[in-house]
């Protein structure tokens, strides 16, 4: 009986497998702006942030579970994501642990993306084939509260719930007989949660994460229905110099690698790495495979205390393909 059972399970799993290399997802999710990387640290492990300890507000927009870490009483992070056609990102994200988290930590994230003008027309029957109705500005914009606690010293556990919104901008549809432009809006807002759970091993430093973002019900834009872009994560981490005897204050080798399961692409690895040197100065590297365009990913970080202010700069860089790098700059704050 067991070896029918194996036998079963063996054989569901190569009919999966043949089903996902026949069928590859693409323009299944709408609002896709909820799934760019905003901050420049874990950009640089190549978004292999699952299992990383972040504690700080920052945290919000990946494993909310690790914000539950902060040890401030609380934390603020901003920063500008410079995106593929210019677009252009916004995030800001505050954290509190009152009563020195005795009742968790508490926390909102903003984002908001400007697509810049475009030129609008309609068809018409002149000379040109249209007619000009100026421009349009496409925008959206997220904002959420979070909520994460720490069970014990091994496991700890958070969730978001946030509203998205994409507003992009009135078309014309027609003109009337004076003349008059006939608009409508094309706007939709929706709620989402995000879950994730941290858990501590107690061999070394060794960490494993798992975490489930942009978790909606179908929306229904005009005639169509759309999903937001869930994506469901699992990764484990490690600072390597735990396998050595070296003194992890002067140096620190933190590993991290994500599993990754996207609604709307292949199952994909991300894997991440960040040496940082007296607890000051930090470089990273990363890479996302398979992917399309986006594959190497780097960046670099400094954090000093300054009159009893953690403060942190980073910056990352990401390889685009046939399209422009991207930049990114996020500023951390705890007190």
């Amino acid at each position: 009986m067991k070896r029918q059972i194996i036998f079963i399970v063996l054989i569901l799993g190569l009919q999966i497998s043949t089903m996902q290399a026949q069928y590859k997802k693409l323009a299944q999710t709408g609002m896709k702006f909820l799934s760019v990387s905003t901050d420049a640290r874990m950009t640089g492990l190549s978004e292999a942030s699952t299992s990383v300890d972040i504690a700080n507000s920052s945290a919000m927009f990946y494993n909310p579970s690790t914000l539950a870490s902060m040890k401030e009483f609380s934390s603020v992070s901003f920063g500008n994501v410079k995106w593929i056609a210019d677009i252009n990102y916004l995030h800001a994200a505050a954290a509190f642990a009152p009563y020195d988290g005795l009742y968790g930590v508490f926390g909102f994230t903003f984002t908001s993306v400007d697509y810049g003008d475009f030129m609008g027309t309609i068809v018409a029957s002149n000379e040109q084939g249209y007619i000009d109705v100026g421009t349009y500005s496409p925008k959206a914009y997220s904002f959420g509260i979070s909520y994460a606690r720490a069970l014990s010293d091994k496991f700890s556990v958070g969730g978001s719930v946030k509203y998205a919104k994409q507003d992009l901008g009135g078309s014309v549809i027609d003109v009337d007989s004076t003349g008059t432009y006939i608009t409508e809006n094309n706007k939709l807002g929706a709620m989402a949660f995000d879950f994730g759970v941290l858990y501590r091993t107690g061999f070394k430093s060794l960490t494993f994460g798992m975490s489930v973002k942009n978790f909606s019900t179908e929306l229904k834009y005009k005639k169509e229905t759309f999903q937001l872009p869930l994506m469901f994560r699992i990764g484990f981490s490690i600072d390597a110099m735990d396998l050595f005897d070296i003194d992890k204050n002067t140096h620190s080798l933190l590993l991290s690698v994500d599993a990754a399961h996207p609604r709307d692409y292949s199952e994909q690895i991300y894997a991440g790495a960040e040496y940082t040197f007296l607890n000051t100065f930090s470089i990273r590297a990363g890479f996302v495979s398979p992917s399309d365009e986006q594959t190497f990913t780097a960046g670099f970080g400094i954090k000093r205390n300054l009159g009893g202010v953690n403060v942190g700069i980073d910056y990352a860089y990401q390889a685009f393909g046939i399209f422009n790098d991207v930049h990114r700059f996020t500023f951390n704050f705890s007190f």
